[in-house]
């Protein structure tokens, strides 16, 4: 009796082995590499990520985590959440002018991405922001895998983190407000999506594993009613990690996604949460049991374990590293991902000899 365990990780560095994308980038920025020769370079990178990731044997392989710069950038670049101030520029102009600045042009500001060691740019919303579906790069990622044969899963941030990282750019502002035309643009490019055939995509919610407000769950809850609601979409996976998600967990639970990530690594009462409101019924629960953001060997055994008191309290269950892996160096995150799969292994060959116990139990019933 062979079985299977599904497994993935949740976002993976597609910067090369030896840097390859940041010395493309600031070799385009000094003047001394093109614009093609800048999209080749990261092309190349994004189909490396993705084939070291099947050839790994993962069920579930993710796509749009690349960005030349930073990945709430990209989002912001997405949605048309761009500051007056870059007005008179576009294309990857604009989008270096954000990150860095141009003559004159002050850049957005950077913050602390939760615990980690890496920062992200803040996008600025005010009442003149207009909120629209303006790039549809997670669309041509998803293309480019699937021409080598590659199904991916496109990842996006979530729009309550989008909104909440987020910082007014005037006094007074509460970016919240800008929730219903930033879910129409999602709606959009979860249409486009489904019309090309991606069978499945994540909303990565981090800003979820700190306390939120009252007004936020209802914005939560409000999110993904709403993006759940249209037929004409992939499969949605919300994704939190970097803690416990508190009083959220039930609003996922009650909404429309067909899955949800729980990091079990930085948030272990997830699994008592998780217990407390029995389960979350025929969804589909990407469990984070590989460490994705420290040093050091994984405890394998612990997380079998682990894995072993969630099979009860979902539909299925989807072993994956406890956060994405872009912000770690590439040797751990291939690390993490040899140890994900010894790990799936050890669960299907523990599966494979209950199987074979219960079949043998029924024989000698039977006989």
């Amino acid at each position: 009796m062979e079985m299977t365990v599904e497994m993935t990780v949740l976002g993976y560095p597609a910067i090369g082995a030896r840097a390859e994308l940041e010395r493309a980038t600031e070799a385009f920025l000094a003047g001394r590499q093109t614009r093609a020769g800048l999209t080749e370079t990261a092309a190349a990178l994004r189909r490396q990520a993705w084939e070291t990731l099947r050839d790994a044997g993962l069920s579930g392989i993710p796509s749009n985590t690349f960005s030349l710069y930073d990945r709430v950038l990209d989002a912001a670049a997405m949605v048309n959440a761009v500051p007056g101030r870059f007005a008179g520029l576009d294309g990857l102009d604009r989008y270096f002018a954000m990150a860095r600045g141009a003559a004159g042009i002050a850049p957005l500001e950077l913050a602390n991405w939760f615990d980690t060691n890496c920062r992200y740019l803040v996008p600025e919303l005010g009442p003149d922001s207009d909120l629209r579906l303006a790039d549809v790069k997670p669309v041509l990622e998803y293309l480019q895998a699937r021409s080598y044969g590659i199904e991916t899963r496109p990842v996006l941030l979530g729009p309550l983190s989008f909104l909440l990282l987020s910082r007014p750019a005037e006094p007074g502002f509460q970016p919240l407000t800008l929730l219903g035309p930033l879910l129409d643009a999602y709606a959009k490019l979860l249409e486009k999506l489904h019309v090309v055939g991606a069978q499945w995509v994540q909303l990565d919610e981090p800003v979820l594993a700190a306390e939120r407000t009252d007004a936020e769950l209802a914005a939560l809850r409000h999110a993904y009613q709403r993006l759940g609601s249209s037929f004409r979409r992939p499969a949605m996976l919300v994704s939190t990690y970097f803690g416990e998600i508190g009083d959220a967990l039930p609003v996922l639970a009650g909404s429309p996604v067909e899955a949800i990530g729980l990091d079990f690594v930085a948030g272990p009462g997830n699994r008592e949460a998780l217990a407390a409101i029995g389960g979350i019924g025929v969804k589909t629960l990407v469990a984070g049991v590989v460490d994705g953001q420290h040093a050091g060997h994984a405890d394998l055994p612990a997380a079998l374990s682990l894995c072993a008191s969630l099979l009860g309290l979902a539909g299925n269950l989807v072993v994956s590293t406890s956060c994405p892996l872009p912000h770690v160096p590439l040797d751990l995150a291939a690390e993490r991902v040899d140890e994900l799969v010894a790990l799936g292994s050890a669960l299907a060959a523990d599966a494979c000899v209950a199987g074979m116990r219960a079949e043998l139990i029924g024989v000698a019933l039977t006989g």
